[in-house]
């Protein structure tokens, strides 16, 4: 099977066949990951575009048997949650982002144009609710989420976004900040299970040209 044999030869697949290789898979071979295949896909990730270079991505990864049995409990019970060696809480915080602001800041812009820009964003985000605020730190979490997937893929691992779950309890289960916002938690690992067939809309439907 192609994507074993990627996960445990290192073999990397091509963004193409990453893409079309692609399935949501709710059943995983009870094998651990090791850590140094999560950093090297959180490597690309974190390279993901971003509006004005914040980043507000944050991402909580959970191995322990323990708190995936709460995990399943507050995404009511689906058993992916815990059939995977590990699931990743996809989050965005701007309120650390706003607190932050200079880190996010090109290293290579001048003192004063750091200073402008700091004061340009602090200002821009200042005049936003924390509500809007976090619904436009979601729009770029959802930009990480979707390289996520991909680089899960490519390197073997299937993977599954969900958003049915309890975000409150999520929230407490992991000690969140209540203003933090969920893309999505995704269950990933080597498959053990089939997905199913692409079912997508025609170009005809999705692009239209002007």
């Amino acid at each position: 099977m192609l994507l074993l044999a990627t996960a445990t030869t290192g073999q990397v697949l091509s963004v193409k066949d990453a893409i079309v290789s692609r399935h949501s898979i709710r059943k995983f071979v009870q094998k651990p990951i090791p850590k140094e295949d999560i950093d090297r896909i959180f490597e690309l990730v974190r390279l993901s575009p971003s509006a004005w270079n914040l980043q507000p991505w944050r991402f909580h990864i959970v191995t322990d048997t323990e708190l995936k049995e709460s995990l399943k409990e507050a995404a009511y019970g689906q058993q992916q949650v815990t059939s995977a060696p590990a699931v990743v809480i996809v989050i965005s915080d701007m309120e650390d982002v706003i607190a932050n602001l200079p880190e996010t800041v090109h290293p290579g812009l001048s003192e004063e144009r750091k200073q402008e820009e700091v004061a340009n964003l602090s200002s821009f985000f200042n005049g936003l609710s924390v509500e809007e605020r976090g619904q436009w730190g979601l729009t770029q979490a959802n930009i990480a989420l979707g390289i996520l997937l991909t680089a899960l893929q490519g390197y073997g691992y299937s993977s599954v976004p969900m958003l049915g779950f309890d975000q409150e309890k999520v929230k407490e289960i992991l000690g969140l900040p209540e203003h933090v916002k969920f893309a999505a938690m995704v269950p990933f690992g080597i498959a053990e299970s089939e997905g199913y067939e692409h079912h997508r809309f025609s170009l005809d439907k999705i692009v239209s040209y002007h």
